[in-house]
């Protein structure tokens, strides 16, 4: 059976997750982050060679600061204690996104994941962190003009190929399959280009809970669907 090479995951339902239990909301990210090692090395036993997951984006600023903060805490210990399990799994970890905004220790602390894992070949897991959609495309439109503006590219040139090249997933392959939880069918301003021919899969299961059983449910969908990318179907 066909086994898609990129999944993409927006991890929805931390919070409501962990208000059904009585608990701070903090815990469901607790239990959401043990919940994506746990996604990585079940995708990657299914033969899955991408995994890109939406873990913060631009506008979960706008959340109550303490939760935010809760978030940058998790986020600085997760990116500790990845570099020994994706040196252990030998995964190549990449960060997506407008890094700028973030602390200066968790820049330094993304720059040294990437520089250790940049040679592993295992799963290819990326983290959207401070992303959004649009602007990723805003900002490779912006580099791309800035070429164009010093003579180093002509505008009559510009391909879908060179915006690819400047968005924050170049070098990989799309998506071929979204799965969204906690039962939102949207994708929130993520992977907006990317996502052009991707399947797309909801399930009303949270993120915590989401195990193998729900990957193997959702690899399933994907296999039932007639890919034909804006194509007609063969006549047999």
């Amino acid at each position: 059976m066909s086994i898609p090479k990129h999944v993409a995951i927006i991890l929805d339902g931390n919070g409501r997750w962990a208000k059904k239990r009585g608990l701070p909301r903090n815990m469901g990210h607790i239990q959401g982050a043990k919940t994506v090692e746990d996604i990585c090395e079940i995708a990657y036993n299914m033969g899955i060679q991408y995994l890109t997951v939406y873990a913060f984006s631009t506008e979960n600023w706008a959340r109550p600061k303490d939760e935010v903060d809760a978030l940058m805490g998790l986020l600085r210990n997760y990116m500790k204690n990845c570099i020994k399990r994706a040196s252990k799994n030998n995964m190549c970890v990449r960060v997506i996104g407008d890094k700028s905004r973030l602390a200066p220790d968790i820049i330094e602390s993304i720059a040294q994941l990437e520089e250790a894992t940049k040679d592993n070949t295992g799963l290819h897991f990326q983290i959207a962190i401070n992303y959004g959609g649009r602007d990723e495309m805003l900002r490779a439109v912006k580099a791309v003009g800035e070429k164009v503006a010093k003579g180093e590219l002509d505008a009559s040139e510009i391909t879908e190929e060179t915006i690819a090249a400047h968005l924050d997933t170049a070098g990989l392959p799309d998506p071929d399959l979204l799965i969204r939880t906690c039962n939102e069918q949207r994708i929130s301003n993520f992977l907006l280009w990317q996502l052009a021919y991707t399947e797309l899969y909801f399930t009303p299961v949270p993120w915590p809970d989401f195990s193998k059983e729900e990957l193997e449910k959702a690899v399933e969908a994907y296999q039932s669907r007639d890919r034909r990318f804006g194509g007609l179907k063969e006549e047999s």
